[in-house]
């Protein structure tokens, strides 16, 4: 039995802390497709479907 948890998108979580449920996929809206940015040698990856971000 699945659930469905509540994915707050205002926060930026880090990989580390909370791995891909699905590798490779978003948490919240299963996608595939991402925009990625390294901004001050941090590797950001934001979900082009619902927005979430992750720091890898």
């Amino acid at each position: 039995m699945e659930t469905k948890q509540d994915i707050e998108l205002s926060i930026t979580d880090n990989i580390r802390e909370y791995p891909d449920i699905k590798s490779g996929r978003c948490d919240n809206c299963d996608n595939a497709q991402f925009k990625s940015s390294i901004k001050n040698m941090i590797f950001l990856r934001e979900c082009r479907k619902c927005g979430m971000k992750k720091i890898v």
